[in-house]
């Protein structure tokens, strides 16, 4: 595994998606080593960590990326002395996923702030900086959010304007700005600090940092990739558990050897460390496959799901079993598997990998 740290704001997210994930679709772990929530983690992310857009998004996406708050000694630095400028690498983003939504993420914790005691409102407003021919930036009003001065949590503000940009032309992410001001004061900008809003990279603050989260749609289809090593030949990545059968079957049970060849749901166990993949891939360590084999004989049962065709396929191979041949054993239902895995130190993404899954 790399050296990033599962503590930071954005793959902490991620990490409680990929729960939540998990959870739902009733996956069970093998092994795993990917770290649970503590009590504290849960009980924020049911508060605002999650939201129910999150909840939405995350359910349409294939793909979800976050991205962390880097510094680009390329960008002009802003001015401003109250707002702050965030910047995102967008680079590895590839050319086939589909934007659907960007969200920003930004921490308020108004214990640090001097306006804890107070009802004093705020609007925090995100611009998206835009690069002239003087060669200086402009603000663009692209979203915003009221907040009090008493509140603690996660902000959430629209950017899918932003990232769509970026995509389209990447010399144009010159990044965004963050300005505040009090709902009933709009002309005067306030220091961002002086309501707690965290906008500062500090080791302390690792898990309270500004990041930016990219909802996707994607190819459905594994990749090749270059992570896998063949060099592994002792031990089968797949491992197969099937129960040892006697060869001293009862003779009153009727079709008894029949009934143990006949089409049925295997147990299949892929191991991602067999596969060289445990470098990149965070969760989980490997998940149950599965896999459908056995012979699908005249008649057909009712719980091998035969579809007609299968059945007139049956029936005419009984009538030229040299020309056509028995139906296959396939599986009728998959679900999806989501992986969570690491771009670089920085970058954490999530994928949901449809089929990956014999249900029936």
């Amino acid at each position: 595994k790399s050296g990033l740290s599962l503590s930071k704001s954005a793959p902490k997210f991620l990490l409680d998606v990929y729960h939540r994930i998990t959870s739902e679709e009733g996956l069970v772990s093998m092994g795993n080593t990917v770290p649970s929530r503590s009590k504290r983690d849960a009980d924020e992310s049911e508060q605002n960590f999650i939201t129910d857009l999150d909840k939405r998004a995350i359910d349409e996406s294939d793909i979800i990326m976050t991205f962390l708050n880097k510094r680009n000694h390329n960008v002009e630095e802003m001015r401003h002395e109250h707002g702050c400028r965030l910047w995102f690498d967008t680079s590895n983003i590839p050319s086939d996923n589909y934007l659907m939504m960007a969200e920003l993420r930004i921490y308020q914790n108004s214990t640090e702030g001097k306006w804890l005691t107070t009802n004093k409102k705020f609007t925090v407003t995100i611009y998206l900086l835009r690069s002239t021919e003087s060669s200086h930036n402009t603000l663009e009003p692209i979203s915003s959010v009221n907040t009090t001065g008493d509140y603690i949590g996660w902000l959430e503000l629209n950017v899918t304007e932003a990232l769509h940009g970026w995509l389209i032309n990447t010399k144009e992410n010159h990044g965004i700005y963050v300005g505040a001001h009090a709902v009933n004061k709009p002309e005067r900008e306030i220091k961002l600090d002086d309501f707690g809003l965290i906008h500062r990279r500090s080791k302390i603050d690792d898990e309270y940092q500004p990041f930016m989260i990219g909802f996707f749609r994607g190819p459905e289809l594994l990749k090749s990739t270059s992570h896998t090593t063949q060099k592994r030949t002792k031990r089968s990545t797949l491992h197969q558990r099937k129960k040892k059968r006697t060869e001293q079957v009862n003779p009153f049970v009727e079709n008894a050897i029949e009934s143990t060849r006949s089409c049925q749901m295997q147990t299949l166990y892929i191991d991602f460390k067999e596969l060289g993949w445990h470098d990149w891939i965070i969760a989980p360590d490997g998940y149950g496959a599965f896999y459908c084999s056995g012979e699908c004989n005249f008649p057909l049962n009712a719980h091998m799901n035969a579809t007609n065709h299968a059945i007139v396929q049956t029936l005419v191979h009984l009538l030229e079993p040299k020309k056509v041949p028995k139906p296959c054993c396939a599986p009728t239902r998959l679900g999806a598997l989501p992986v969570l895995y690491h771009l670089n130190d920085e970058n954490v993404n999530l994928k949901k990998y449809r089929n990956m899954i014999v249900k029936s």
